[in-house]
């Protein structure tokens, strides 16, 4: 599907994804989990993540595309949802997501794997 429009997002190899959502507990939206790539997508807000510039990380916007599992799919191998998508978790808070990536990725931690 195509980003940009009524989402963006935002992709993270696998180790510091699972650190990042250690931080970010129950204040992260719906993840997507690339079990063959090694990564995860975080859904957030379209153009909210624009001037980001954060090491290991790609921001997903318009003129991407990102293929998304049907809502049923939650176990690997392969495309699954990490965090299914709900009512109330759909998007996660860009300037959250943000800050949990700054913090994982400070000098001296190492990404869980």
């Amino acid at each position: 599907m195509a980003a940009g429009g009524w989402w963006d997002a935002v992709r993270v190899p696998l180790g510091l994804g699972i650190d990042v959502l250690r931080h970010l507990g129950d204040e992260t939206g719906a993840v997507i989990r690339d079990g063959f790539g090694g990564r995860l997508y975080w859904l957030i807000p379209p153009g909210s993540a624009a001037d980001w510039n954060v090491p290991q990380v790609r921001v997903l916007g318009r003129g991407s595309h990102v293929v998304i599992p049907p809502l049923h799919r939650v176990l690997s191998p392969g495309l699954c949802w990490q965090i299914p998508p709900s009512r109330d978790r759909e998007w996660t808070n860009t300037p959250r997501l943000h800050s949990a990536l700054r913090t994982a990725l400070l000098p001296g931690k190492s990404p869980i794997l």
